[in-house]
């Protein structure tokens, strides 16, 4: 939860405070790719942790995860120019990498899949707390004592994180000789960030159908080429093939990805509409938003109880269901709404996305063993942040289109639209979400009612005695 709580501030605290930055820093233009970096590295990072702690154990790359994002926060904090702080940026999502797939996994490798059900609340309940104290810390410091300070509160609660496990997690595990899997990892990592990349700035910084975009298409699209080839070869391949084989993990990534396509959908467009249309200040934008966010832990709360007893097909099921009510709340919001409108849109739509995330993320862990765990973890976060780039490409594509429509221009500037333009434009990004949640209940359908556990949970110590885990052969 210490460790969670790293990436979970970091990835709301930072939103209110960019006025101040860009005012001391300068670069306008250049601050969107203070968060688009931050994915990219966080996003493509993911599969390579996640083998590597299937390889060498959880504990010394969950380690060395909190130790970059402390360094990437520090150096943040030191920034002298947006460029600069673009760079640290990457550094910080390289540490926001590890630290959520292998603490997701160190849960499935100590937990019952019954004790897995209590569990997942109380990580969920970080994120909450993190949507209020993020907006807030973020606000706070940027008034009183400087931006810099919105990295700087990373390093205490890095500093606890990390004493915590590194005092009080251990594990055993089998010492032998790897072959680490390079040109797999270099060929993903290439052929995921050209592949990011192009739908994150395709139409932003260039046009869909210009020769950038084209180019970055074309090269993402034979560097993964490249990669299954080398997977179907390699010894210890850094994302194998059999993540594809499996009904579970196909439908929990699946699911993780629609979550990411909509999740990315309303963190853009909902703040932005509730700005300039509704006419409300940045910090209730931001609040609005953070009702998603606490919806999606009530419902992971009570998803363990339901896919215990009636399974994980209905538990997703339900979960797409209720995602497809807030998606029709939500279409039914217009310049005329009021914020509570919005906001309870928002908190159904979080509802829905905490009965199909949590239990697909445990479905997958418990149909693997421990050597595979965290290829599995890691295959489900990948899938969301692939999501959220796709989300990022398809709903500012309806956006755009509808506003160069409107005003007869191409890549026009959000921030300077009038509301009687951006409010349609938004609305049908609004309906699309409908559609897309419907994907949800689809994909719901072939998840298995059962999933057995493929091996039994390491022992926990009992109460004052020395914590172990005992995780993979001893």
């Amino acid at each position: 939860m210490l460790s969670t709580g790293l990436v979970a501030i970091d990835s709301t605290i930072l939103a209110t405070a960019v006025p101040s930055v860009v005012s001391d820093l300068g670069g306008f233009t250049s601050f969107p790719w203070l968060f688009s970096i931050y994915l990219l590295a966080q996003a493509i990072s993911v599969p390579v942790y996640g083998k590597l702690a299937d390889l060498y154990g959880r504990k010394p790359l969950i380690l060395l995860g909190v130790g970059l994002f402390m360094f990437g926060s520090l150096l943040c904090g030191l920034a002298w120019s947006m460029p600069i702080l673009i760079v640290f940026r990457l550094v910080q999502g390289l540490g926001a990498g590890a630290i959520g797939p292998i603490g997701m996994t160190i849960l499935g490798d100590i937990y019952t899949l019954q004790e897995r059900a209590t569990v997942q609340g109380y990580l969920a309940s970080v994120w909450a707390m993190a949507a209020l104290i993020g907006p807030t810390l973020g606000g706070v410091f940027s008034d009183s004592i400087g931006w810099r300070w919105i990295f700087f509160v990373n390093l205490p609660l890095g500093a606890a994180a990390g004493w915590t496990l590194w005092r009080r997690f251990e594990e055993k595990v089998e010492r032998r000789k790897h072959r680490i899997d390079y040109l797999g990892s270099g060929l993903l990592g290439a052929g995921g960030t050209l592949l990011l990349l192009a739908l994150l700035e395709g139409g932003v910084q260039w046009a869909w159908d210009s020769p950038t975009s084209l180019a970055l298409f074309v090269a993402a699209a034979a560097l993964l080429a490249a990669f299954v080839l080398v997977e179907r070869r390699a010894a210890e391949p850094v994302l194998p093939l059999w993540v594809f084989r499996m009904r579970v993990l196909n439908v929990a990534n699946a699911g993780s990805f629609v979550v990411g396509v909509l999740l990315m959908g309303l963190s853009s467009y909902v703040p932005l509409f509730s700005q300039k249309v509704l006419g409300t200040g940045a910090l209730m934008a931001g609040l609005v938003l953070a009702t998603m966010t606490m919806g999606w832990p009530i419902a992971a709360s009570l998803a363990g109880r339901l896919y215990l007893t009636v399974g994980f097909r209905f538990t997703l099921l339900l979960g797409g269901a209720v995602a497809v009510a807030g998606a029709l709340v939500l279409a039914t919001v217009d310049g005329h709404s009021s914020l509570w409108h919005l906001a309870a849109a928002c908190f159904v739509m979080g509802i829905g996305f905490g009965f199909v995330a949590s239990p697909g993320v445990v479905a997958a862990q418990t149909a693997v063993s421990w050597a595979r765990r965290g290829v599995a973890t890691s295959a489900t976060m990948f899938s969301r942040s692939v999501g959220s780039a796709v989300g990022v490409a398809v709903f500012g594509a309806i956006v755009n289109s509808h506003v160069s429509s409107a005003l007869g221009t191409s890549n026009p500037d959000l921030s300077r639209v009038s509301s009687a333009v951006l409010e349609p434009a938004i609305h049908d990004v609004f309906l699309v979400s409908v559609f897309i949640a419907v994907v949800l209940v689809v994909v719901a359908v072939f998840m298995p009612t059962r999933v057995l556990e493929s091996e039994p949970p390491v022992t926990t110590p009992e109460p004052g005695a020395e914590a172990s885990a005992v995780s993979g052969p001893a």
